[in-house]
């Protein structure tokens, strides 16, 4: 079984892109829900986070994400910390989600696939781009964010620009038409 990565910057429709890959029967793992849902139920992220950033990092048993965010993103060697205990605990479970599927290839959507290293466990990449503009006005509107937010979201994510020397599909998400047809093609490829 192939495992396809898929991938792109904040905005650029890596979800909407996966979903049509899901209407041709291919299987997803979406790595940052699952990171969400994992740093909840597992015990080695929960005890190793609160090692890292306190005991505030919990709150009423769920990851207080504002008290993480505020910490890690202004602090790279704290993000590198908490991305090791993330990332890693991510890996193994998606390596035994991938032996209960069975289709000729599983898509694995992750936000900072390249910038993660988890790239070289997939066989194959899918870039998903489109206009910068295009991906601020997307996310402004879809989390009620402030431009200044939405760029500074930007600037933790590799440019495109590299991310494209390591992709092997790179799928330009402006019109859904046009995007559709992209996905049918890139999917009869895979299969």
């Amino acid at each position: 079984m192939k495992i396809v990565g898929i991938t792109g910057g904040i905005g650029s429709g890596k979800t909407t892109v996966a979903k049509m890959f899901a209407s041709l029967g291919a299987p997803i793992y979406n790595a940052d829900v699952e990171a969400k849902i994992l740093t909840n139920t597992s015990p080695i992220i929960r005890e190793s986070l609160i090692k890292l950033l306190g005991n505030e990092v919990y709150k009423d048993g769920e990851l207080n994400r504002k008290y993480m965010a505020d910490k890690i993103f202004n602090d790279k060697v704290l993000l590198q910390k908490a991305n090791a205990i993330i990332h890693p605990q991510v890996a193994k479970h998606f390596k035994n989600w991938v032996k209960n599927q069975d289709f000729p290839y599983v898509l694995k959507e992750a936000a900072i696939l390249f910038e993660s290293g988890s790239y070289k466990q997939c066989d194959q990449v899918i870039l998903v781009t489109a206009p910068k503009e295009t991906r601020i006005l997307r996310v402004m509107e879809r989390d009620n964010a402030t431009r200044e937010e939405v760029e500074a979201r930007m600037k933790n994510q590799w440019e495109d620009s590299e991310k494209m020397k390591l992709a092997d599909f790179i799928l330009q998400n402006e019109q859904i038409s046009e995007t559709q047809k992209q996905v049918e093609a890139i999917h009869h490829q895979l299969i």
